[in-house]
């Protein structure tokens, strides 16, 4: 059974083109609850804990600068197949190749400026989620 949660991060680049709200209300219009909302920045170390899996790719460096390079949005939500029905809100990661309709495709730059994070498991989805909230602070 899939899960009722997924993970998603507002990146910085959204976040700076004042993006928050139309993301969110994309987020909403397609049946997703926010658990859980927190506006914050990440140190370069917690960048790198957070994307501790990708540390021997060779954009690991790049993605941990930009992850720290500003304020963003981190949020749970909640929906029955919450991680598959998000990925496919979010689009592809390459903007230009992400449909029509979807963040990326509306709201991303470019591939490394993409726009949003969504968790690609429902086992990430809780890791992830856990990285950035306690219990205490969840709905």
């Amino acid at each position: 059974m899939t899960g009722k949660i997924t993970f998603t991060m507002i990146k910085p680049d959204a976040v700076e083109a004042n993006n928050i709200g139309p993301i969110l209300a994309m987020i909403n219009k397609a049946g997703f609850t926010i658990k859980a909302l927190k506006y914050l920045s990440l140190t370069k170390e917690q960048a790198g804990q957070f994307y501790a899996v990708h540390k021997e790719r060779p954009f690991y460096g790049e993605l941990v600068d930009y992850m720290s390079s500003g304020p963003l949005v981190a949020a749970i939500l909640s929906k029955d197949n919450a991680v598959s029905d998000y990925r496919k809100l979010i689009g592809a990661t390459d903007p230009t190749k992400a449909e029509e309709g979807t963040i990326r495709k509306m709201f991303a730059k470019s591939i490394a400026a993409n726009a949003v994070h969504g968790s690609d498991s429902d086992e990430n989805a809780h890791i992830e989620s856990d990285f950035f909230f306690s219990q205490l602070e969840r709905f």
